[in-house]
């Protein structure tokens, strides 16, 4: 297993994917999901070149963001998992951004918090484009209003976007219409409230050139980057 191999084809894949579309290479981060992944081998995809890494678990970013932002100062940390209103108080400390905001609870305890340290976060809003029951995130009948939640009462808070995991096709071309809803949904707020969102995180090992074609701004790779997971 050469991960520095592995970030070096997926660079390619997204330098040819991007300039088919007609957008910049550079325009994509390549985000390593570090869950259940020793610690020597996200540290060796940074020392490779890897600039993005991601946490799906509040627990095992306790044990190793801190130690890999002493060695890497450079690295964006962001939350990839489902956060616990409980958690906030540890992510605000760990992350640069959270990816999956998804209710005004969540929304709530964020910006208390983050009031309280004078501290702002830059967070993305995860929307659920499926019916699994294992998914979670904001339904797309809810997102405005959660939107405009944001807007009023999450001052400490920078929408920059949003997020989706859909679900899951051998044929990875079924889950185009996921990304284009997701881009879509990204356009009609931006012209709805005069903003300018720059991020669209989607796209993960099996699928992230098809999330390129259609717009994403972050891809979350895991095991094509680092081979399969740990067992718990």
């Amino acid at each position: 297993m050469n991960i520095c191999e592995n970030l070096k084809k997926i660079q390619e894949i997204v330098t040819v994917k991007a300039r088919k579309v007609g957008r910049d290479p550079k325009d994509i981060k390549i985000l390593g999901a570090i869950k259940a992944q020793p610690l020597e081998k996200v540290l060796k995809a940074i020392s490779c070149g890897l600039k993005f890494v991601g946490e799906n678990y509040i627990q095992e970013a306790r044990e190793r963001i801190p130690f890999i932002k002493e060695k890497y100062p450079y690295v964006e940390t962001h939350f990839i998992g489902h956060l616990q209103t409980n958690k906030v108080k540890y992510a605000i400390k760990l992350f640069d951004m959270i990816e999956t905001v998804d209710r005004i609870s969540l929304v709530d305890e964020l910006q208390k918090r983050l009031s309280k340290e004078n501290k702002f976060m830059d967070i993305l809003i995860e929307v659920k484009l499926s019916d699994e029951e294992t998914k979670t995130g904001c339904l797309p009948e809810n997102l405005f209003k959660l939107i405009e939640y944001i807007l009023e009462k999450g001052k400490n808070l920078n929408l920059k976007g949003l997020m989706t995991i859909p679900p899951y096709f051998e044929d990875k071309e079924k889950v185009r219409p996921y990304f284009a809803k997701l881009r879509e949904l990204k356009e009609k707020i931006e012209k709805k409230y005069l903003l300018n969102l720059p991020e669209l995180s989607m796209g993960m090992s099996h699928d992230f050139d098809i999330a390129i074609e259609e717009g994403a701004t972050i891809i979350r790779i895991g095991t094509a980057l680092f081979g399969e997971r740990l067992k718990k």
